[in-house]
């Protein structure tokens, strides 16, 4: 039974911490994490559950707060406890998750912002009969590591949606800020726009925990190529940041961003930023949530085996302004 897998694993787990995880010590056998659509033994305490969700988010980031509401919120509906953990570095990450497997938690949500680097503490909770959840990143990673599902956007299909989008405004010449290093995800939307969009395209390393050396990177890279007709931020902090930064450098390229703040829906309603591809992290924690909420009580896998896409939406000018009541509420 899981309860019993679990004791065994929270022992083997003390002993991967330390650097010695030896699994022919436990006291049972671990299953193959491969076939995770097949109904868990029916061990779960219903009445008082327990999920962990464990991001690589950064502190202060607005994209985040959105996420951990609605996880939240969606505890707060079923009468569950959800727990809230991050940290940007995947080996920290990796603690993390191994953490809320030895403490016996009902089911996990994780972010795979760096699949290889988690691999190992996803494939362990899987084992420990754990049902693990994937948001945001890790759409081409998840089935190999055994979670249930996988809530999130394309970034392929994002990315391309932004692409023709600048492409219709006549961008010809465009930079993709890219700020997490290491983030696949994000490297997937630059490519995936670069095609759709045509032209050229080159990337933009910047310091996301910086905002001070974001903008003036942008705008410095800006001064220096007037033939750059588009900037394409990645987040909605840099967005706001790019469209300062172009404002600043005089320039007359279009900006455009993923995700929203209130701060993005005021300046697409002022008309310096020109559209954002929202992929609503409030509903990726509220499924999530409710993937593993489903999945204890009553024993459903929702997403018939595919991901469940939670965008991309495009918010622009017409309906940018019905959108703000929703992010100053906190839920977009």
């Amino acid at each position: 039974m899981r309860k019993v897998c679990r004791r065994a694993l929270s022992a083997a787990l003390s002993g991967a911490i330390a650097g010695a995880l030896l699994w022919g010590t436990t006291a049972c056998s671990l299953p193959d994490v491969s076939g995770t659509n097949a109904i868990p033994p029916r061990d779960f305490d219903v009445e008082n559950l327990n999920f962990a969700v464990i991001t690589h988010a950064s502190a202060g980031d607005e994209f985040w707060d959105r996420v951990q509401s609605g996880a939240v919120q969606a505890g707060a509906d079923y009468g569950v406890t959800v727990q809230w953990a991050s940290d940007s570095d995947p080996g920290n990450q990796s603690l993390l998750i191994n953490q809320a497997v030895a403490a016996g938690v009902d089911g996990i949500v994780v972010s795979l912002a760096n699949p290889d680097g988690l691999a190992t503490a996803v494939q362990l909770a899987v084992a420990a009969g754990i049902p693990v959840v994937s948001i945001n990143s890790g759409l081409e990673a998840w089935q190999g590591l055994g979670a249930i599902t996988h809530i999130g956007q394309s970034e392929a299909i994002a990315g391309a949606a932004a692409g023709a989008r600048l492409a219709q405004a006549g961008a010809t010449h465009a930079i993709c800020v890219i700020h997490e290093p290491g983030n696949i995800g994000l490297q997937q939307r630059c490519a995936a726009a670069a095609t759709a969009m045509g032209g050229t395209m080159t990337t933009l390393q910047v310091d996301g925990g910086n905002p001070t050396a974001v903008a003036s990177t942008i705008t410095a890279s800006v001064q220096s190529d007037p033939s750059i007709t588009a900037v394409l931020a990645l987040q909605g902090a840099v967005g706001v940041q790019a469209a300062a930064a172009a404002t600043s450098a005089g320039s007359s390229a279009i900006v455009a961003t993923f995700d929203l703040s209130t701060n993005v829906l005021q300046d697409i309603l002022n008309g310096s930023i020109a559209f954002a591809i929202d992929q609503q992290p409030y509903v990726q924690g509220f499924l999530a949530v409710t993937a593993l909420y489903l999945r204890a009580i009553n024993g459903n896998v929702i997403g018939g085996g595919e991901a469940i896409y939670s965008g991309p939406a495009i918010v622009d000018n017409t309906n940018a302004a019905q959108i703000l009541q929703y992010a100053q509420a906190g839920t977009r």
